[in-house]
């Protein structure tokens, strides 16, 4: 094994820790931290997406405008969104299609700032579709009927995975797809497990690294101007506290501002979050920091999410987003 393979099965491992370690909850309850700053309480995976947070507060883009912040890392979705209802977090960091089923079916959530969109380029993106190295599939369409390693059900995962299979000519209601935790889909692949599997940085680098090979750029193939993850809040937060939503959507888009005009330092912010050799942050694909949505694009999301009977029908992007 190579010093960059052992490094990043390194990475893997600790990562792996870190997302088990779901954080006790912090009710902010309102009320004033020293210094005169609001105390809010933000939930995230520790993942790379996320790494414009972590730089905003270091910066202090948070405090600038009145924002203690706390961080929190955990579990995806299924755990950040109740308690984001129940106040327990004030804001959250969730993929797109999660929170639209989410809106959907009556939850009182609402995207207050872009978390990350994609690249736009099948080789470089931030996520993709892969299979074993020496596997016979060689394109989406031959997923038709196999087994495919997702992190969730009913995520932006299987939702752009079926897209891609449909572009390819293939029958995307013929998948087995599997719920795994990203750091063991190398290894379910291996040991014949999946077929298949959708992975996001620093995964994707890792499974490369040990002989993945691509076949879809799944993000990509959706929309090149998708938005994959953004911040979310409750509804009720926006009713009883507006200026701390304003302040954290303001501090969140100068981060974002920040660590898309400052590369290199976005990469070091991983250190301070993750478990990652230094040596190996420049292999890692990052997706843009936009601080805008493109509507057009999660407008194709929820074409999608009706045609995969995920939701009844298209959701008013002007009640989900702030």
């Amino acid at each position: 094994m190579t010093a960059t393979r052992t490094a990043l099965a390194a990475l893997a491992a600790g990562t792996a820790l870190t997302l088990a370690a779901t954080a006790c909850g912090n009710d902010t309850g309102g009320g004033t931290a020293e210094g005169g700053l609001t105390p809010v309480t933000v939930g995230v995976l520790p993942i790379t997406a996320v790494a414009p947070l972590y730089l905003g507060v270091e910066k202090g883009l948070f405090e600038e405008q009145g924002l203690d912040v706390t961080i929190e890392t955990g579990g995806g979705g299924a755990t950040t969104v109740p308690r984001i209802v129940s106040g327990e977090l004030d804001f959250a960091f969730g993929n797109v299609v999660s929170l639209i089923v989410a809106r959907a079916q009556g939850l009182p959530l609402t995207v207050v700032a872009n978390g990350m969109t994609t690249t736009g380029d099948a080789d470089t993106d931030y996520s993709a579709l892969v299979v074993p190295e020496g596997s016979d599939i060689t394109a989406p369409a031959q997923l038709q009927g196999a087994t495919v390693a997702i992190d969730n059900l009913r995520n932006i995962g299987d939702t752009s995975v079926r897209n891609s299979v449909r572009l390819d000519g293939g029958d995307a209601t013929d998948i087995d797809f599997v719920e795994l935790a990203f750091p063991d889909m190398v290894g379910a692949m291996d040991n014949g497990q999946v077929d298949a599997a959708w992975v996001v940085e620093p995964f994707l680098t890792i499974a490369l690294e040990q002989g993945a090979t691509p076949i879809a750029a799944n993000f990509v193939e959706l929309d090149p101007e998708l938005s994959i993850a953004t911040y979310f809040t409750s509804d009720e937060l926006i009713a009883s506290d507006p200026d701390t939503v304003d302040a954290f959507t303001e501090a969140m888009n100068a981060s974002l501002a920040h660590a898309e005009a400052n590369p290199d330092e976005t990469e070091q912010i991983l250190t301070s979050y993750t478990e990652i050799d230094p040596e190996i942050i420049d292999e890692l694909r990052w997706p843009r920091f936009e601080t805008e949505i493109d509507r057009g694009a999660l407008e194709s999301v929820t074409e999608l999410m009706v045609t995969d009977g995920l939701i009844g029908s298209e959701l008013d992007l002007d009640t989900f987003i702030r």
